[in-house]
């Protein structure tokens, strides 16, 4: 039995209700390893566990869902992992801490050629762009799609992948310079919803004729003008809640609004299947490693100051990926 640090919590609220502690470390399980973190990735999902918009199973909870580091130990029945391996994950609660051990279940390989900071911060946006633009939708040269928070982690990804796809980008993010840093990651338009209408300049540059697909995490403030941005039979994908949840919603506006389509997908459903993780992942390598999609770390902070990194996070101080270091 070792020791580990890690942030967690025992009531949901701010991110005040974080606590940076001490706790047991036992030898990994069956089917488990052990990792020493060398980065763990932030995002909203970590937010939604905090303040109970998600309930955590049990308390106090270790949250956190994606980081990346190395193989120090195996345990009983392992054989696709071993000491030393670089490895990664984006779907095992747990992932605020210096150390962890981790089911291989959730596990991929990192690549050489790809560093584990990286990887930290590519793993559940990257795969999270990867199942919006090739399976919730199948981008391709002759899609024209929307893109709320052009400027955040899975947005700054997927503008530069769905312009590698050929795909007409328009994205939306909230000042002049996150339009700007939307403008060099993929967007051929971006828009400042705070400044301007964004459903009206959708019309304009597409010619009335409205996207293919929306893309939205922000929820409650783009609700129902994402639906306004649509053509006849477009799809509404509603992945995130970053501003709270839809309200007032029913199935009518779909036919009201051009017999629409709506879907709320995760990524854990797209990557629950074994093989599907490890697809997933590939296909996100294969993109990073062909310099198609850039992985910018914008911010970082000690994973000690966790309630200083959500609050920059709530309040849209933040622009593409921010990692936590232990």
């Amino acid at each position: 039995m070792t020791k580990t640090q890690a942030v967690s919590f025992s009531r949901t609220g701010g991110p005040e209700v974080f606590d940076y502690v001490e706790l047991d470390l036992p030898s990994p399980a069956a089917g488990e390893v052990q990792i020493r973190q060398a980065a763990v990735g932030l995002n909203f999902i970590d937010v939604y566990f905090r303040n109970g918009t998600y309930k955590a199973p049990h308390l106090p909870f270790v949250t956190g869902k994606e980081g990346a580091g190395t193989v120090t130990a195996v345990g009983p029945g392992v054989v696709d992992f071993k000491i030393g391996d670089r490895v990664a994950y984006a779907s095992a609660d747990g992932a605020y801490s210096a150390e962890r051990n981790i089911e291989t279940r959730h596990l991929v390989h990192v690549p050489d050629g790809i560093e584990l900071e990286t990887a930290a911060a590519m793993m559940l946006k990257g795969m999270t762009a990867e199942y919006l633009l090739n399976r919730t939708f199948k981008v391709g040269p002759e899609t024209v799609l929307l893109f709320h928070a052009a400027a955040g982690g899975v947005g700054l990804i997927a503008g530069q992948w769905a312009k590698a796809l050929g795909a007409t980008v328009i994205g939306t993010a909230g000042s002049e310079d996150k339009v700007q840093l939307a403008l060099a990651h993929g967007y051929d338009h971006a828009i400042n919803y705070k400044s301007e209408d964004f459903a009206v300049r959708v019309r304009e540059i597409t010619a009335g004729r409205g996207v293919d697909v929306v893309y939205d995490s922000i929820g409650r403030d783009t609700f129902p003008q994402s639906l306004d941005c649509l053509k006849p039979r477009g799809l509404f994908a509603s992945f995130g809640q970053s501003s709270g949840p839809i309200e007032n919603f029913t199935l009518a506006m779909l036919a009201q609004k051009g017999s629409l389509f709506a879907t709320r997908p995760t990524l854990f459903t797209y990557i629950a299947a074994r093989q599907e993780l490890i697809d997933s992942a590939k296909a996100l390598f294969d993109v990073v490693q062909s310099n198609k999609v850039r992985i910018n770390i914008n911010q970082t902070y000690p994973l000690r100051e966790v309630g200083q990194a959500h609050a920059d996070l709530e309040t849209r101080k933040t622009t593409g990926t921010t990692l936590l270091i232990p």
